[in-house]
């Protein structure tokens, strides 16, 4: 039996997006098997080229250069747009539209393009036109004021969670509106903005707040109402998480603690004592793990069925075996930097996985493959739009 066909196999992207929400998105739909070709100005490129986040957020793309800052290079990119699934950028609000680019406009010539627009405040609404970036966005969403300790200032997230949740969230946007256009024929826009791809992510939050009227602080590692669940050192001086927050794996915490009592102590039974008291039963915790190296620890919590782990660095991660049984760090080569770890494919596909389909392009390397073999230039009409620095 022939092998499976890449599970996006037959789509065109083109990625006019820079630095990482945009380019990370349309990277997502080449690890699948879709032909994405990025978009940048001539001479400079992106502004993020040169950094190692490059390199990761653009691996499998096809580089042509284009300015749009010029009527020629905006009816190339017209011509290119024509021939696309999808269109991911992330420009301010209104600057498609200012190059007479606007989506509705594309669409005349492909009805079917599907745009993925990427901002840090959306299309629409007050703040549409405040410049956004992930830093920003955190802040805006909510999450940053929940980071940290009460007794100190809010704490920035360790990952750009704003822009990778945005291209995840545009990724999955995008195949929602291709399979609407299975069923309608037309295409439409895909809207994301920054800060709310962090705060879908937020879980009770809202809820909680229109319940009691009042904003959740800052409480370090603990999180009210989820216990017990908090971090530890152990006797060789390693951080273990251990979260036992149903009841059944509180009792297995607390048997292989070897003490199987707690399980049934006042302080602890029925469960809102056990809340009531988290810092009671996380200092038994405490004293108990402080007893034990972490290997010593991790084989019984691992014994009784207790979820439990160690904080890893980058460092832990790379040596790990099951990282390396999902290869979820793989090598790819890179003409500036040479091999470069990465973070693998997510998700995994059974029948047509994803694969890292390559590094990341060099300036214009693709721009006699796609503008003489998609749009038919001729080499003279390549060379000239080279020399007066359309492309």
């Amino acid at each position: 039996m022939p092998p499976a066909l890449p599970a996006l196999a037959g789509i065109r992207v083109i990625s006019a997006g820079q630095i990482l929400a945009a380019p990370f998105c349309a990277t997502l739909f080449a690890e699948f098997g879709a032909e994405v070709i990025k978009i940048e100005p001539p001479g400079t490129g992106e502004a993020n080229r040169g950094n190692l986040s490059f390199e990761q957020d653009n691996r499998g793309q096809k580089s042509v250069t284009l300015d749009l800052g010029q009527p020629e290079g905006r009816a190339l990119f017209r011509r290119l747009a024509a021939t696309a699934d999808l269109l991911v950028e992330n420009f301010r609000p209104g600057t498609l539209e200012a190059w007479g680019l606007a989506p509705d406009a594309l669409r005349e010539e492909n009805p079917g393009l599907v745009v993925v627009r990427i901002s840090g405040y959306g299309q629409d609404g007050p703040y549409r036109d405040r410049a956004g970036f992930d830093r920003v966005a955190l802040a805006f969403s909510g999450i940053t004021a929940v980071t940290g300790y009460p007794d100190r200032p809010p704490v920035r997230p360790g990952y750009f969670i704003g822009d990778y949740g945005a291209g995840i969230f545009a990724a999955f946007g995008a195949l929602a509106a291709l399979r609407a256009r299975d069923l309608t024929g037309r295409g439409q826009d895909v809207d994301v903005a920054l800060y709310e791809a962090v705060w879908r992510m937020s879980g009770t939050h809202a809820a909680n707040y229109g319940l009691t009227g009042r904003d959740r602080p800052r409480s370090g590692n603990y999180y009210p109402g989820v216990v017990p669940a908090e971090q530890f050192e152990t006797a060789d001086g390693h951080d273990l998480v251990i979260n036992a927050t149903t009841q059944r794996s509180f009792e297995r915490l607390c048997a292989a603690m070897g003490q199987p009592e707690l399980a049934a102590d006042p302080r602890f039974t029925p469960r809102q004592n056990l809340l009531a008291n988290h810092e009671a039963i996380h200092a038994i915790i405490r004293r108990w793990v402080a007893g034990l190296t972490l290997a010593e620890a991790q084989a019984a919590l691992d014994r009784h069925g207790v979820p439990a782990s160690k904080v890893y660095q980058v460092s832990d991660i790379v040596a790990d075996d099951h990282y390396a049984a999902r290869e979820q760090v793989v090598t790819v080569d890179s003409p500036v930097f040479g091999p470069v770890l990465q973070p693998g494919v997510v998700p995994r596909l059974t029948a047509t996985p994803g694969t890292v389909p390559g590094r990341a392009p060099l300036l214009g390397e693709h721009n006699r493959e796609v503008y003489q073999g998609l749009l038919g230039l001729a080499d003279a009409e390549l060379d000239d739009l080279a020399a007066r620095g359309i492309i």
